[in-house]
C-alpha cells in the first residue's frame, strides 16, 4: 500500500477543530485506524521506542497490575491526554490489567483547554471538586471505573510508587529528570506542548491534533503489546 509522506504534526491536523463533536466511539475508531499507519509514517527512532513500551506492557504478569505514569513538566496537558487515552486503548484491545496514572515534577491545574478539546472528542470529564487545581471525574466506558484526573506530582499518594512505567511526555521533563524514582522502565515520548497556541486563532485545532496524535499513538502501544501477549 503506497503511505503519502507528510510531517507528523500535519498528518494530525487535517481534521478542523470546528467539526461538531464526536462520539468515543468515533473517536478511538478513527485513532485505531491512524495507528495502523504510524510504521510508515513515524521516524525509525520513535517506532522503536513505541515498540519498546508495547513490549514492556506485554511482559508484565497478568496477576498484578501493569502501571503507567505519563509525565511532564506541570501535568496539566499531554500528560493527562497519555493518561486518558492509553487507559481508553487498552480496555479497547481487552488489556484489563493497565492501569494508567500522570503527574508532573510539579503540580499546577489539568488545563481547561485541554479538557475541552478531550470532551469535543467524546471522553465523558465532569468537574468532580472546583478549586485553583480542580478535579475531575473520568468515565471512558459505562462498564469500567471511573478515576480522578488532577494535576499533581508524580510521587503524589495517588499514583503508584513503584514498579511503573515511567513515560515521559515532555522533553523539559525528560532532561530535568534524569532519575524517576520507583520506575521500573521509562520511554521517551515528547510531544509539541499545545500551550504555545494559547489565546491565538489556531488554539482549538491545535489541541485537538495534540490529543489525537497522543491518543494515536496510544493505540498503536496498546495494539502492539495485545498482540505480543496473543504469540
Amino acid at each position: 500500500m503506497t503511505m503519502i509522506s507528510i510531517p507528523i504534526l500535519a498528518f494530525f491536523a487535517m481534521a478542523p477543530a470546528e467539526e461538531n463533536p464526536m462520539t468515543l466511539k468515533m473517536t478511538l475508531y478513527e485513532m485505531s485506524l491512524k495507528a495502523q499507519a504510524l510504521p510508515e509514517e513515524l521516524s525509525p527512532e520513535r517506532l522503536e521506542e513505541l515498540d519498546a513500551m508495547a513490549a514492556w506492557v506485554a511482559d508484565q504478569p497478568l496477576e498484578t497490575p501493569t502501571e503507567l505514569t505519563f509525565i511532564c513538566t506541570h501535568n496539566s496537558r499531554r500528560s493527562h491526554m497519555g493518561q486518558i487515552w492509553a487507559q481508553a486503548a487498552a480496555w479497547h484491545f481487552g488489556l484489563n490489567d493497565v492501569r494508567t496514572f500522570s503527574g508532573g515534577t510539579e503540580a499546577t491545574a489539568f488545563n481547561p483547554r485541554a479538557v475541552r478539546s478531550l470532551r469535543e472528542l467524546g471522553v465523558a470529564i465532569d468537574v468532580s471538586k472546583e478549586a485553583d487545581n480542580p478535579v475531575y471525574t473520568v468515565q471512558l466506558q459505562s462498564d469500567r471505573p471511573s478515576f480522578e484526573a488532577f494535576s499533581k506530582t508524580y510521587g503524589d499518594a495517588a499514583n503508584p510508587s513503584e514498579g511503573y512505567a515511567a513515560v515521559m511526555v515532555c522533553s523539559s521533563a525528560d532532561q530535568g529528570c534524569p532519575i524517576v524514582y520507583g520506575s521500573a522502565a521509562r520511554f521517551a515520548i515528547p510531544y509539541i506542548d499545545p500551550k504555545a497556541s494559547d489565546g491565538t486563532d489556531a488554539e482549538a485545532a491545535t489541541y485537538r491534533a495534540a490529543a489525537m496524535q497522543i491518543g494515536t499513538e496510544a493505540f498503536y502501544v496498546m495494539a502492539r503489546a495485545a498482540e505480543l501477549r496473543a504469540q
